[in-house]
């Protein structure tokens, strides 16, 4: 921290992530927070991204925010296929790390083909992601500094009271099932298997997946048990391309060498199941939720399609650019109204418990064993995809 006990923050990137992230970080006022630095690859977007989030400094190099002794935390908010490198630079120079989701992944190497998607074995695939996640898994460890995975479900306040009613009722989850469906994304290298990792299982399904195996874990706890997911069972598909471009016209996704469906089935080492599922063909909004199927309750968590508001209007005269919730193509008609999308979705807590976990010296919610098993069980799950069977993990 600088003279003025201040957390000073350097952020790698100026997206979506960085805009949820330094929104969040507005409605937090427990510590003094400082906005040091922020750097992405274009000019300017970073100059852009400096205005609007208050940042003392910008630029479009990663090394600045290694170098600067008042830097204590880089939050890394760039494409994935840049995270490993990232991640263990920035603990290398002893800051420390919120990283967005997926940890890590497979982007190919020089000489593949860009279509990796299409052209390489999802087995390989996985080997390789195991040793990226060992490498980063020993910076980590060798480091005195805090890996902090930035996963927003983990704090959202449904899930964190299904958590709170497993501790109370030492409940035994006996089945669950997360989604997170959207038409599309945003990104314009959404579609391609180098820049992303994978498709919407990896982009979008990783959010409920988190949320799944950390309430087994707030299980396992409390009931002195030990879970852990034993197989994965996968299936993906490729559905969009098919639709001419008139039939296409109310959807993002453009996928070249990505999945727009995926679904894993896990096996918990306890014998008990979930089901998580992602599609880019979901229009209207985006839809977001956890369920759980206890031996004593059936508790279901929704993150998004609120019923807290509701608008209907004939036309935009007047609010266009009025956000009423996510991917919504039009503010037309009926909508469900997203109230406090950065506290309904977790991203509030999640910016408050990481600058906390700095300041007190403690360990996170969401650390490096949420963010290593989420990204494994996406990569079993395309390898499964593949062979057509059940894969151990």
């Amino acid at each position: 921290m600088n003279q003025k006990g201040e957390i000073c923050i350097g952020m790698a990137g100026a997206g979506r992530a960085t805009e949820l992230h330094m929104n969040a970080l507005k409605r937090f006022g427990g510590l003094r927070i400082c906005n040091k630095h922020i750097i992405a690859r274009r000019s300017e977007q970073v100059n852009a991204a400096k205005v609007k989030y208050g940042f003392q400094r910008a630029s479009t190099n990663f090394e600045n925010l290694l170098n600067d002794p008042e830097i204590d935390v880089i939050d890394i908010c760039t494409p994935p296929y840049l995270h490993e490198k990232m991640i263990i630079d920035a603990l290398k120079a002893d800051k420390h790390v919120i990283c967005e989701k997926p940890l890590s992944g497979y982007f190919g190497v020089e000489g593949e083909n860009e279509n990796i998607g299409n052209t390489l074995s999802k087995s390989i695939m996985f080997d390789e992601l195991m040793k990226s996640l060992e490498k980063i898994r020993n910076a980590v460890e060798y480091s005195s500094k805090k890996f902090m995975y930035a996963e927003n479900f983990i704090y959202a306040p449904a899930v964190r009271k299904a958590a709170e009613i497993l501790e109370k009722k030492k409940s035994k989850i006996l089945f669950a099932k997360g989604e997170e469906s959207l038409k599309g994304s945003s990104s314009r290298v959404a579609g391609e298997w180098n820049k992303t990792g994978g498709g919407t299982f990896l982009r979008t399904g990783a959010h409920p997946l988190s949320a799944i195996l950390w309430l087994k874990q707030i299980e396992a706890k409390v009931r002195g048990e030990k879970i852990f997911v034993e197989s994965v069972l996968g299936d993906t598909s490729r559905m969009t391309p098919q639709l001419n471009e008139r039939e296409h016209r109310h959807i993002a996704a453009r996928p070249t060498d990505v999945e727009d469906f995926g679904l894993s089935v896990l096996t918990f080492s306890d014998k008990t199941k979930a089901v998580i599922m992602a599609t880019d063909t979901l229009l209207g909004g985006s839809k977001n939720y956890v369920q759980l199927y206890c031996n004593d309750a059936v508790i279901n968590c929704r993150l998004t399609m609120s019923d807290l508001m509701e608008t209907y209007f004939l036309d935009e005269e007047g609010i266009g650019n009025l956000y009423l919730s996510e991917m919504l193509p039009s503010n037309l008609g009926w909508n469900k109204v997203a109230l406090d999308d950065e506290v309904i979705r977790g991203y509030a807590d999640e910016m408050k418990d990481f600058m906390e976990c700095i300041y007190f010296d403690r360990e996170p919610q969401s650390g490096f064993n949420i963010a290593y098993e989420t990204i494994k069980i996406i990569y079993a799950t395309y390898k499964s995809a593949e062979i057509g069977h059940s894969v151990c993990v």
